[in-house]
């Protein structure tokens, strides 16, 4: 397998979301192939990583990892195993009491993050704390936690993220 891009969705979202098809674009323009596992009806961050990492992702060469909220948490927990060129995380849900790892450590040579101002459920406090302990990059955009109002700039984002790999 060439490089490929695994997306990650979040907990309420599906495989082919508008944020996932919009960088999917970005990542197929790239010469990437593009997988987007669906998680839908799996409530349960562990066996979403476990998922991931049953998967051919570990086959990918770059491998990127991409997720939103919970998906970002799987991608970021599974980096122990898949050890990924690139983690790119949006609202990612860390610090949340109810997963059992509380601050995946991101394995990943890259790592970007991008989190709302306006984040109703996940607050950006969280990110800039995880940002900080682990020096990543990390956007705070004026949006709330689909960031669907911020889906150019993050198209944007991801293109440049995927342009240093």
């Amino acid at each position: 397998m060439t490089g490929a891009v695994y997306f990650n969705h979040g907990k309420e979202s599906g495989p082919w979301g508008d944020k996932i098809t919009r960088l999917a674009d970005v990542a197929r323009g790239r010469g990437f192939d593009v997988v987007s596992l669906d998680y839908q009806g799996m409530d349960d961050a562990s066996a979403r990583v476990d998922k991931l990492l049953a998967s051919d992702a570990r086959a990918a060469n770059p491998l990127v990892l991409v997720g939103s909220s919970m998906g970002s948490y799987v991608a970021a927990v599974a980096s122990a195993s898949l050890r990924p060129r690139g983690l790119f995380l949006m609202a990612p849900a860390f610090y949340i009491p109810v997963f059992p790892v509380q601050e995946p450590i991101p394995h990943a040579d890259f790592v970007t993050i991008v989190h709302g101002w306006n984040d109703e459920l996940i607050p950006f406090e969280n990110s800039l704390r995880y940002a900080s302990k682990f020096k990543t990059v990390l956007h705070l955009v004026d949006g709330d936690h689909r960031l669907g109002s911020q889906l150019p700039l993050i198209a944007t984002l991801f293109d440049g993220f995927l342009a240093q790999l």
